[in-house]
């Protein structure tokens, strides 16, 4: 892997980034929040990756020279469920939005607020 996906995991990140600062529906705001969260864990895979490495579990008398990190791809499976418990925790607080003020639009969340 060269710096393509770098970059593709950068793109990545600021679309989710552009989501969430140009939207103003919070439907698609907690979904530009799940793309840079995704792009994130894509950049960590891509961190631990390591070409023709072999897993890091060693056996009696073998000795591995190129093996994957095991550390990014730890943080990447405690970051999925963050990750998702953020997701309902602010689709929770987004319906919670709805049903007080009617609309997912922040703009008019902000005009009836007074």
């Amino acid at each position: 892997m060269g710096r393509t996906a770098y970059i593709l995991c950068f793109v990545l990140f600021a679309i989710g980034l552009l989501c969430v600062v140009r939207k103003r529906n919070i439907i698609k705001i907690i979904i530009g929040i799940g793309i840079m969260a995704y792009a994130v864990n894509i950049f960590l895979i891509i961190i631990g990756y390591r070409k023709e490495g072999r897993v890091p579990i060693l056996a009696q008398d073998q000795i591995i020279k190129n093996i994957v990190d095991p550390v990014p791809q730890a943080m990447v499976a405690v970051s999925i469920v963050l990750g998702l418990a953020l997701t309902l925790l602010l689709v929770a607080v987004g319906i919670r939005i709805y049903e007080k003020y009617g609309t997912f639009d922040i703009t008019k969340i902000n005009r009836l607020r007074g």
